[in-house]
């Protein structure tokens, strides 16, 4: 394993010289294996959470996960979470045995002794908790005096390329159904297989899902579409994901009839979410711009289908996805927009650009710019020739932003100080001001003290 971070390694140390077994366990193991560096660490052990306590009663303790034993010990600002063995804490007793049942054992055929713990690669107490982990490459732990403890082949796992969980995997999955997302999740960001017997109890207990947290769901989701191989795994999981966001389901197999789509609805969008960079907005947008369209079919006196309305129409039901999954405010409205606009197109056009720096900020019109670009990519090729026009308006939007064009109030070259010196008040200072960044979004007036305020004297002598 890699080196340990200074505050797991003091950690470990007043766990173990306290008598206690104390192994860093799951994603750290794993990361260690891909060599890459863990984004956190996690220690399982076989004390209670109230002996965790007491042991690091000069630290900040946080029972973030009492009910599956886990305490969050913050040390010199890293945050550990460490957990009770977890066929010692939970009640269920029933753990136990289909941990051992895993390994064709009863479980008091299993190592009980620290030394025959250290000489096998697993005590009893740590046998038990890997086994009820979600997936073997994560069913891993480590320990100084023995290295890396893979009792259930995890490292091979990983090395083939396979997401397997360890046991029966149905019952992992019932015990967190959320585990079937983080399946979906591990093939879409390291492009894993599942394998067979997984696959199928992941489908077949696809509806536990309903139960589960929205916070979980949106974050093992966002995820899953922002991974390298998000598109494969949404196509193939896409009855499985459709639990969660039913409003998806409508897009499969829905054929456009139209000359600008070779593709259903689903697929399109399929197409689109892997066009676009993976950045959660900008993916979630991509998901979700056509899911309004089934709704708004039509076909004409010639047999071809369109769909008036269907921005507006993915816009709200964008919106409901996201407020159902408790996503924050900012992030929804920004998916939202996103979702409304993607069918205007974005030419290279300076008007057009500073109206949507002043409405949308630089980086939505980046991401709108970008998601058009993914939407193109996705239909037919008749269509690939609006691929240099984005090109010029994203060229455009650059060259505006290095020129620090005027496309807001606190871009104008006059302020409210300047409204009131020619005898504004109230309200009116506003609406000129506003009348002022029209005047130089429409390229009608140039950014310039004198102009402005020559603009609003004209503008108010007009009015009378």
């Amino acid at each position: 394993m890699r080196i340990l971070p200074e505050p797991v390694r003091r950690a470990l140390t007043r766990l173990w010289d306290a008598g206690f077994e104390a192994y860093v366990v799951g994603g750290a193991v794993r990361d260690a294996l891909l060599q890459c560096a863990p984004r956190d660490h996690d220690i399982a052990m076989d004390a209670s959470p109230e002996q965790i306590r007491r042991l690091f009663g000069g630290c900040r303790v946080i029972d973030t996960g009492l009910a599956h034993g886990t305490v969050t010990v913050r040390i010199e600002h890293m945050p550990l979470e460490i957990t009770t063995y977890r066929a010692e804490y939970p009640k269920d007793a029933g753990i136990k045995q289909e941990a051992a049942a895993v390994r064709g054992l009863h479980p008091e055929e299993a190592p009980t002794q620290k030394g025959a713990a250290l000489q096998s690669g697993v005590s009893r107490g740590l046998w038990a908790d890997l086994a009820c982990r979600d997936f073997t490459f994560n069913a891993l732990a480590w320990h100084p005096d023995a290295g890396i403890i893979d009792p259930f082949g995890g490292a091979q796992d990983l090395a083939n390329g396979i997401v397997r969980c360890p046991g029966t995997p149905a019952s992992r999955f019932r015990e967190d159904a959320v585990r079937i997302l983080r399946a979906l999740r591990f093939a879409a960001v390291y492009g894993l297989r599942i394998e067979p017997q997984t696959a199928q109890a992941l489908r077949e207990n696809r509806l536990l899902l309903r139960a589960s947290a929205a916070e979980r769901v949106r974050e093992e989701l966002t995820q899953i579409l922002c991974g390298a191989f998000a598109a494969k795994v949404l196509e193939e999981y896409a009855e499985t994901v459709a639990v969660v966001l039913p409003e998806i389901a409508p897009m499969f197999g829905f054929e456009q009839k139209n000359p600008h789509h070779d593709k259903d609805v689903w697929r399109h969008t399929l197409a689109v979410v892997e066009a676009a960079p993976a950045e959660p907005v900008l993916r979630w947008a991509a998901l979700l711009h056509d899911a309004g369209k089934p709704a708004c079919f039509s076909l004409d006196a010639d047999g071809v289908g369109h769909f008036y309305g269907h921005a507006g129409q993915s816009a709200q039901l964008a919106d409901a996805v996201l407020a159902r999954l408790r996503f924050d405010t900012c992030r929804r409205e920004q998916i939202v927009r996103l979702v409304r606009r993607h069918d205007t197109p974005v030419l290279p056009a300076e008007r057009q650009l500073k109206r949507l720096l002043n409405q949308l900020g630089e980086a939505d019109t980046r991401r709108l710019i970008a998601l058009q670009r993914a939407d193109t990519c996705g239909q037919a090729p008749v269509c690939l020739e609006r691929l240099p026009l984005l090109e010029k308006a994203g060229q455009l939007l650059d060259a505006l932003l290095r020129e620090k064009a005027c496309f807001s109030l606190r871009d104008l070259a006059v302020n409210g100080d300047d409204m009131l010196a020619l005898g504004l008040r109230g309200k009116a200072v506003g609406a000129a001001l506003d009348v002022c960044l029209c005047a130089v979004l429409d390229g009608a007036v140039p950014n310039e003290r004198a102009a402005l305020l020559q603009h609003v004297q004209k503008n108010a002598e007009d009015s009378v």
